[in-house]
């Protein structure tokens, strides 16, 4: 079961003790809380501003990037769901840091619908050894392996969100 977020700083630590689906989705929820905090309480424009030059990363690209991942390993390779992700092409895969015209407050709702549905993907299969297709391989992927992914996936991220928001205004320590 997802934490409930009464608040803007409210971030329910992981539990110490549970069964592996409880522990793994906790600490991929408390990760996801910890992205949206680093992208709230500042202006929506100044979420676009790519503040650690020479990258090119933005906590909107970041947005949409992981809106991305959440689409990409639960909807598509674990659900088998179509692929019509708006911030890819084949044309331009890097569109989700690079082109960031979009409105960023609808882009934070995209990214929240698709952490929402990839919750109720996880919490509709009947065990973390249930397996989508692993799109490079073509091989079966297991639930508990997209999950681990994603934990790190999000970890990695919130590194650079850390910078980025630090930068951005000098809040550390969410």
């Amino acid at each position: 079961m997802p934490p409930v977020w009464a608040g803007e700083e409210e971030r329910p630590a992981p539990p110490l003790v549970g069964d592996e689906r409880e522990i793994l989705t906790s600490f991929l929820d408390w990760h996801r809380r910890t992205f949206e905090l680093k992208c709230t309480g500042l202006p929506p424009e100044r979420l676009s501003d790519k503040s650690v030059p020479p990258s090119g990363l933005s906590l909107h690209g970041l947005i949409r990037h992981l809106a991305g991942v959440e689409h990409w390993w639960l909807r598509v390779q674990f659900a088998g769901e179509r692929d019509d992700f708006p911030y890819y092409s084949d044309d331009h895969p890097d569109q989700d840091f690079e082109m960031l015209e979009g409105d960023v407050e609808e882009e934070l709702a995209f990214w929240r619908a698709e952490c929402a549905h990839s919750r109720k993907l996880v919490a509709a299969a009947p065990s973390l050894d249930a397996t989508g297709t692993h799109a490079a391989s073509g091989q079966p992927v297991s639930l508990r392996r997209i999950l681990v992914h994603l934990i790190a996936e999000y970890a990695r991220h919130n590194g650079h969100a850390d910078l980025l928001r630090e930068r951005l205004d000098g809040a550390t320590g969410v």
